[in-house]
């Protein structure tokens, strides 16, 4: 990844103020387009209004899913390709993703037989009926044959769900409410570090691309000016026009915001509220045995309890949401998972005080009108449409010559999209723009190693292995932690961590060091101490960032950033609120 800092990639942009593409938005699904048309030899830039990868797709069940529940509302192109991608990823991105045994407590046989095809046509209308061992058993054989020749752990099909009686169930799951009649287990996959996967498609797009690839954080796009679009530096308030031949519209659940700013009010987009909480429960860790447990609330909410870096994540809710309101995950919404987690391991009790982190998202649904969120298509398309306020030359010195040819900018907005699916949406919107700017597809992203999965070592030989290979100047259990963390990105951080004369474990956060975290800093597009905190390591998710880890993160980084003891104070301040800002009851007193 470039060694430039964020402001830097501002002054970038402001520099050369042009390319063929310009994405707004720097979520997954931005972040995957850029890296495809990078690839392409495309001259694309991005921007991203905050940190890369911070608003809905920050929010993620931390799962690469098929997407079983999707057969219910007839989504089959979509299941089909979400297993696709799910068993690509296995082999693409095997440091972050990995299979995930998942099982299904059951407590019916016959519930839902017979109003789930009205349930179908309805979609989602009527009563709601639960959904017994015989629907379950139906959807699995569906879900099994698309699955078929998946790859799964390298052989050549995906493992068939099985069925177990009650008493085979509690046997395995010895927690389980006692009533359960059934519990249904197949594999999908897990996602266990969502932003470094998300960082590692970037660095790719620009270790593709060159100085033809162009990414900054915290950039604004907030209007249009003589047929370019105005972007804003959110450190610096320092304005400059930008001008493409398309822009890409990749904000996410923003969309409708983003083509306001734009000039073309548009309202395409219907998101609904997804929360989650975090729990630090060994009892309940365990109880999981290893495994997700996912199954339908008394409300007809597809639900999760999800063992991941020692802490268990419980979620997620599906309410609708308007976008000018907070995004918090609400009391209401505790209570409603502890409610549910005393439903399927009534044995185990939760307290508020084990919840150590909880964050909630907006998913980029379009509009839906009547339809019930659960009912509501998790497919994506692309709309299209001329810039608001194009103008024929975009004239100035700042126009590329492909700029000045064109009549008006389009604008292409992605409706839609979810982490499972992101290559392939990706690509899809690339063929797009390939097709307005009349350029060749030069090669196909699918298959292709991405960030630290390239020439990740998959088996336990070939672990030890590379872990040898890199012990030189650095301890070998510290090497396996990079490796761990970061794939084989790691052998840049080791050597980071060799250099670093100053390097030492933390005091607050004895699994990291100071040498590690400054080279993140150095490279990786830092801005603010939540950055880090929240999106370039786990420190938040597994409820370690207290006041006192945030000052001894801020002391280590502070010499790169060029902080000095007034700001690094200030980021510290803010890292709690955003670290919190899922949380209506927080205040900086309860951090004391």
């Amino acid at each position: 990844m470039s060694t430039v800092g964020p402001m830097r990639a501002f002054e970038e942009l402001k520099a050369r103020p042009y390319a063929d593409v310009l994405i707004i938005g720097g979520g997954i699904n931005g972040l995957a387009t850029f890296r495809d048309l990078a690839l392409q030899g495309v001259d694309v830039a991005l921007v991203e209004r905050d940190d890369f990868i911070s608003g809905a797709s920050a929010a993620s069940s931390h799962m690469i899913h098929g997407g079983i529940r999707y057969l219910e509302n007839g989504e089959f192109r979509l299941v089909q390709e979400a297993v696709t991608e799910r068993n690509a990823l296995l082999k693409t991105a095997p440091h972050y993703v990995r299979p995930l045994q998942t099982t299904i407590p059951i407590f019916s046989i016959f519930s839902g037989v017979l109003s789930a095809p009205l349930r179908f046509l309805r979609h989602g209308g009527g009563k709601h009926r639960g959904r017994g061992a015989v629907l379950i058993k139906v959807g699995l054989v569906i879900y099994d044959s698309f699955s078929r020749g998946g790859g799964l752990f390298g052989t050549a099909t995906v493992p068939r769900h099985t069925f177990h009686g009650r008493r085979r169930s509690l046997a395995q799951l010895p927690q389980l409410n006692p009533d359960v009649k059934y519990t249904a287990t197949y594999w999908d996959a897990s996602l266990h570090d969502p932003e470094r996967l998300a960082i590692d498609v970037l660095r790719d797009g620009r270790s593709a691309g060159g100085a033809r690839a162009r990414a900054a954080n915290y950039t604004a796009a907030v209007g249009v000016e003589d047929g370019g679009v105005v972007l804003r530096d959110a450190v610096t308030g320092e304005k400059t026009r930008f001008a493409a031949s398309v822009i890409v519209n990749a904000s996410g659940p923003w969309t409708d915001e983003t083509n306001l700013a734009l000039g073309d009010p548009t309202r395409y987009m219907g998101g609904t509220k997804g929360s989650h909480i975090v729990l630090d429960h060994p009892e309940l860790l365990a109880a999981t045995g290893g495994r997700e447990l996912f199954f339908e609330n008394e409300d007809g909410r597809i639900v999760l309890i999800y063992p991941l870096k020692g802490r268990v994540l419980v979620g997620t809710t599906d309410l609708e949401h308007d976008m000018a309101q907070p995004i918090v995950c609400t009391e209401a919404e505790v209570d409603y998972f502890i409610e549910l987690i005393g439903q399927v391991l009534p044995a185990i009790p939760v307290e508020r005080a084990q919840i150590v982190y909880r964050f909630a998202g907006v998913r980029p649904l379009p509009g839906h009108g009547e339809v019930s969120p659960g009912f509501v298509s998790r497919d994506y398309r692309v709309e299209s449409a001329p810039l608001g306020d194009g103008d024929a030359s975009a004239s100035g010195s700042s126009a590329s010559p492909s700029a000045s040819r064109r009549t008006s900018a389009t604008v292409l907005s992605l409706v839609g999209g979810k982490w499972t699916t992101f290559r392939s949406s990706a690509e899809h919107l690339a063929d797009r723009v390939l097709a307005l700017l009349a350029m060749p597809r030069r090669r196909s992203t699918r298959g292709m190693p991405i960030g630290g999965g390239r020439g990740y070592p998959t088996t336990e030989r070939a672990r030890q292995q590379w872990i040898a290979a890199h012990a030189i100047d650095v301890p070998t259990a510290r090497v396996a932690t990079l490796l761990d963390r970061y794939g084989t990105v790691a052998e840049a951080v080791v050597d980071a961590v060799a250099a670093d004369p100053d390097d030492a474990s933390l005091r607050f956060l004895p699994d990291y060091s100071s040498g590690e975290l400054r080279h993140l800093a150095a490279t990786e597009d830092v801005v603010h101490l939540d950055d880090i905190l929240l999106r370039r390591t786990s420190i938040a998710f597994i409820g370690a960032a207290t006041a006192e880890a945030l000052a001894e993160v801020a002391d280590a980084i502070a010499p790169v950033l060029g902080w000095d003891a007034g700001r690094a104070a200030a980021e510290v301040v803010r890292a709690l609120d955003r670290v919190h800002a899922a949380d209506p009851a927080w205040s900086p007193a309860s951090a004391r």
